[in-house]
């Protein structure tokens, strides 16, 4: 469990509770040394808050930004990416997660938006599949599609009117919406959601 704290945020917290208690191991990750997912760990690994993250971040109109930490690790703490290397190596897949720094999963996951793409994707970073780390380290600020198969620098996507489909054109699909399955009664007449707001939700 990574980054959040399903015991405190999910619905029905005495289900997640039951369910967590039934795991034959429960590792969480967080920045945090006391939550209420952390009381049914079996391992405890401290992550890196925010500002001290390295790596890139992705915003909602789908610019890429290097983001660099502002202060080193505290402690044993260390990046997502570490920690799930080395979960990875210990459980007998070294090959696969012998990533030394974040500039070579950057590079994978850049190549893997590319791969059988040939334009049918607006997600296209192939081109800075071949950073090194100098590169990847000077990396300023950019917008995807970058693939020249695509319509690269596009700030708004589809306003072209051309859509990523056979056809070229946006395909609408009518569905059928289901109730939720906890439906209220005379009993319990109200409905309690979490909320959300911009800069804060769950924990």
């Amino acid at each position: 469990i990574m980054a959040t704290n399903p015991v405190a945020s999910m619905p029905n917290r005495a289900l997640v509770e039951a369910a967590l208690k039934n795991c034959e191991l429960v590792i969480v990750s967080d920045t945090a040394a006391q939550t209420d997912t952390l009381n049914y760990a079996h391992i405890a690994l401290p992550a890196t808050g925010w500002s001290e993250k390295n790596g890139t971040v992705t915003n909602s109109e789908r610019r890429i930004s290097r983001q660099r930490g502002l202060v080193e690790p505290m402690g044993e703490a260390k990046h997502d990416w570490e920690i799930l290397s080395m979960v990875g190596r210990a459980m007998g897949f070294e090959e696969a997660f012998a990533y030394q720094h974040p500039a070579e999963i950057f590079a994978e996951h850049c190549a893997l938006t590319a791969a059988n793409n040939n334009g049918s994707r607006a997600l296209d970073l192939g081109p800075l599949a071949d950073l090194n780390i100098a590169q990847y380290d000077s990396l300023r600020p950019q917008q995807w599609p970058l693939s020249n198969t695509h319509r690269i620098g596009t700030d708004r996507l589809f306003a072209d009117g051309s859509f990523y489909t056979p056809d070229g054109k946006a395909n609408f699909v009518a569905i059928m919406p289901r109730l939720p399955e906890q439906q209220t009664s005379a009993e319990y007449p109200f409905v309690l959601n979490t909320g959300r707001v911009r800069d804060q939700w769950h924990t």
